[in-house]
């Protein structure tokens, strides 16, 4: 009878801190935030070609790779220099209790590996030593062949629809001070890099343009403090298709390459209601 007693007085007061619990509500509230992003990117063919023939030919499974910036306060604190590393800034809107839309810019940096080798097939007649026509031959990817990067950055601006769920009450944590939320979703939007590029002796190319568009999937877990501050980590699968590279200052000259991403960030932020 004792542990009976016990046991419904337990009950009760887990009933009566449940009804006290103040209800977190997101339906109509903003929110923002700010974060650094590690990338990885698969191979890619790339496609050149050159006004009036002079050249087309494209490169087989080209590798590359991110660049972020090694941590120091001056380059991740500062106002003046928070846009150098790779980072993710995003402002969205609470549409219903559990659904968001939002706008950001995912900031990458994509370089291709120098040196490496990999497959040409096409002809070069531009008045260069690579002047010639290749049938899947190796090609040295050298300092004086080409140089590529989209380093400031590979921008990809996108809209992402997501649902965002509280999961604390599966493990019993039920405070409005400190929530647990998983959030996934999808997205689509432009790619508006900076492509720094140098091929054969060219002279170098380094111009925002809207090159292509991609397409992703996130999912990411939310831990929310105080009912308006959060830590976010995501993952963020995507793929890219630039059409349209700018190579030279000729309007003429350009590239093509598609590959996927894999993105790992770690974002802070806040939500509220204006």
């Amino acid at each position: 009878m004792s542990i009976c007693s016990f046991s419904q007085e337990n009950s009760t007061e887990n009933i009566d801190n449940l009804k006290n619990v103040e209800k977190i509500t997101n339906k109509g509230k903003f929110f923002f935030y700010w974060g650094w992003n590690r990338a990885n990117y698969s191979d890619s063919d790339i496609h050149f070609t050159g006004d009036n023939g002079s050249y087309d030919f494209t490169l087989r499974n080209v590798k590359a790779k991110d660049r972020q910036t090694p941590f120091s306060f001056n380059d991740y604190l500062n106002p003046g220099r928070i846009t150098i590393p790779q980072n993710n800034y995003r402002i969205g809107y609470f549409l219903k209790e559990n659904y968001t839309i939002s706008i950001g810019v995912d900031h990458m940096k994509y370089v291709m590996v120098a040196d490496q080798t990999v497959k040409i097939d096409g002809e070069i007649n531009a008045g260069t030593p690579f002047d010639g026509v290749y049938n899947n031959d190796n090609q040295i990817l050298s300092e004086d062949f080409l140089q590529l990067e989209h380093t400031d950055g590979l921008n990809y601006v996108n809209v992402e629809f997501r649902r965002f769920d509280e999961i604390g009450h599966l493990i019993g944590l039920n405070h409005k001070n400190f929530q647990i939320n998983l959030t996934e979703g999808l997205g689509a939007g432009i790619l508006y890099p900076r492509t720094d590029i140098k091929l054969f002796d060219q002279e170098r190319h380094d111009e925002f343009h809207i090159a292509g568009y991609g397409t992703s999937a996130v999912v990411g877990l939310n831990l929310t403090f105080f009912k308006y501050f959060y830590i976010q980590s995501d993952l963020k699968f995507g793929y890219i298709y630039m059409p349209d590279v700018k190579t030279t200052y000729n309007p003429n000259d350009g590239a093509s390459q598609s590959f996927t991403f894999f993105q790992r960030n770690i974002l802070i932020g806040g939500r509220f209601h204006l």
